[in-house]
């Protein structure tokens, strides 16, 4: 037995039980150590290997397919600071819940600490932002260490993709000689997986179901809040029991239920403006607030539930997690979304007093007759794209929207329709880079996928460009351009005028169309709304990547939000009164 054959019988038996696992997509970077695992993963047939040269947009690629998939996908890098280069993708997918396996090939253990080339500590290197790390052993080819190597791999698959889902970090020592013996790969497979780990569903004991129905139906004055979601399937259950308690939806636009052909009549989408107006945040004091799913974007939707500290929070998280920021929670409550939901459907019975949810209903509806009066403004604007974006994107198309102000724009003037567009966001850390990566990882399998994203953003990210480039991914990217952070206009710290621009407007007046140029994107920077209308509907006919510039101006944009607030609160002062 050579070293050779040993590294060939170890990887390839691991490669293979990803693939027995479901495993169905690799992003790898190029880099010398992790020559042997590259090689097995493009031989593998039921593995696709998506070849990305920078190692941090790798990453974000790699939580784009992820997040869009629903299920783990590999990565791979070289030693050194390569692996250290994953680390903003995998603290994302961590506080996103979304699976990666993380494989990172490594020095021996005799080249380590004696200043051996692109070698650094990478036991543990991602500390706590991983679900499991591993120290893999060194290749061998026994039995035994092939059956190690097979089932640590399906260990990693089954803990990054169990609820809640995250990242797993695997460490590979590796010797040289490091090319494989690719005649003897098909060696190594097997017609299935070395051990079948088989997860069940959290639900909660009849006592718990009783009790927290006899709650629900105490409430009077009971909202649902729902915050970002992985499954759009557990929306009709959602929405079934919203119907039951005559209770109104605050969906976040990333709940997955703005969008869809489920019943939307107790959807209330535009709380994020009118919980702005005192009166309104008065006249809606809930008794209880059930809650699924992340914690949502809107900051005043967070104000208003602090106000209301006395009601009762029920929090319901199927991956036994606490995300609770507001520190409200009366109950944390594990278990399945639809499973709850049924369970307290089986609890409930007659017809509840719908005055209530009509109230919201009516504050709903008159939020977003004010709203839909930016449609008159001729001023190209942040807002207004958003709310065209309704109108424009295809039916069954992703909105994958950046940070900062986009996704808040998102929030308030992205309506209830019926077109199945899939909105997502990196809502795990919040951060603002890696959303081109991110979204072009997504792009590869989802039709039509929109990019709406800030110029510091897309500034941050460029060089996942290439990868749209290499790859030939179709993408339009909306970027949105206010020459610096227009989210800090909003914030206190625009007050300090002698030092606003310096520290936080941070303008860089950079031409966008060379980036464009550069990675053989089809550019166009539009003038008015026609132009904008027009080029945004051709990009779903032109294949390649796309780029539509929309320049606004950061002032203006916080002006016409503040006005919109304020003729929000006068016209919904009728309905309350």
């Amino acid at each position: 037995m050579t070293n050779r054959d040993a590294l060939t019988a170890y990887i390839a038996s691991f490669v293979d039980e990803l693939a027995q696992n479901k495993v169905r997509h690799a992003v790898v970077s190029p880099g010398s150590r992790s020559t042997p695992i590259s090689l097995l993963l493009a031989e593998h047939p039921d593995i696709e290997v998506h070849l990305n040269v920078d190692e941090r947009s790798a990453a974000f690629f790699a939580l784009g397919l992820a997040k869009a998939l629903g299920e783990p996908v590999a990565m791979i890098c070289t030693s050194g600071t390569a692996a250290a280069n994953y680390h903003p993708a995998i603290v994302e997918a961590y506080y996103a819940r979304v699976p990666l396996l993380v494989l990172t090939a490594d020095r021996p253990h005799e080249l380590r600490y004696v200043g051996a080339p692109q070698a650094i500590d990478q036991i543990e290197l991602y500390g706590k932002h991983v679900k499991w790390s591993v120290e893999m052993a060194l290749p061998e080819q026994t039995a035994e260490m092939t059956n190690y190597a097979r089932t640590v791999g399906a260990r990693a698959v089954a803990t990054a993709a169990l609820s809640p889902a995250g990242p797993v970090h695997l460490n590979f020592p590796l010797r040289e000689p490091l090319v494989p013996d690719m005649k003897k790969a098909k060696e190594y497979r097997q017609e299935s997986s070395a051990v079948l780990i088989e997860d069940g569903v959290r639900t909660l004991a009849q006592s718990h179901v009783k009790a927290l129905a006899s709650t629900l139906i105490e409430a009077k004055r009971g909202i649902i809040v729902v915050g970002e979601l992985k499954d759009d399937s557990v929306g009709e259950a959602i929405v079934a029991l919203s119907e039951q308690l005559a209770f109104p939806i605050l969906a976040d636009p990333l709940s997955l239920l703005r969008s869809g052909t489920h019943k939307q009549e107790q959807i209330i989408e535009t709380y994020d403006t009118f919980l702005r107006d005192d009166v309104a945040k008065e006249m809606l004091n809930p008794d209880l607030v059930l809650r699924f799913g992340a914690m949502p974007v809107s900051k005043a939707l967070l104000l208003f539930l602090k106000k209301h500290h006395s009601a009762k929070h029920l929090v319901v998280d199927d991956g036994a997690g606490w995300r609770e920021p507001a520190g409200l929670a009366t109950n944390m409550i594990y278990s399945e979304i639809s499973t709850f939901c049924s369970d307290m459907l089986n609890q409930l019975s007659g017809i509840r007093d719908l005055t209530w949810l009509q109230r919201w209903q009516a504050v709903n509806t008159a939020t977003k007759e004010a709203l839909y009066s930016l449609r008159d403004d001729a001023e190209l604007s942040e807002g207004k794209l958003f709310l065209l974006l309704n109108e424009l994107m295809p039916t069954h198309s992703t909105l994958f929207v950046g940070n900062s102000m986009p996704i808040r724009d998102l929030d308030t003037f992205f309506f209830n329709n019926e077109k199945q567009i899939r909105t997502l966001a990196n809502r795990g850390a919040n951060g603002i880079d890696g959303v081109v990566s991110t979204a072009l990882g997504v792009s590869t399998v989802s039709e039509h996928t929109v990019l709406a994203i800030g110029d510091l953003s897309f500034y941050h990210d460029m060089n996942g460009l290439l990868a749209a480039k290499l790859q030939k991914k179709n993408m339009t990217i909306l970027l949105i351009n206010n020459d610096g952070g227009g989210i800090f206009s909003f914030l206190p710290q625009a007050n300090e005028k002698e030092y606003f621009e310096l520290l936080f407007g941070t303008p860089h007046g950079l031409d966008f169309a060379h980036a464009a140029a550069l990675y053989g994107a089809k550019y166009n920077k539009v003038k008015n709304w026609e132009e904008f209308g027009q080029v945004f509907t051709q990009s779903f006919t032109i294949p390649g990547l796309k780029i539509i510039e929309v320049s606004t101006e950061r002032e203006s944009n916080l002006v016409k939000h503040r006005e919109l607030w304020n003729f929000v609160s006068q016209e919904i002062k009728d309905v309350l009164s």
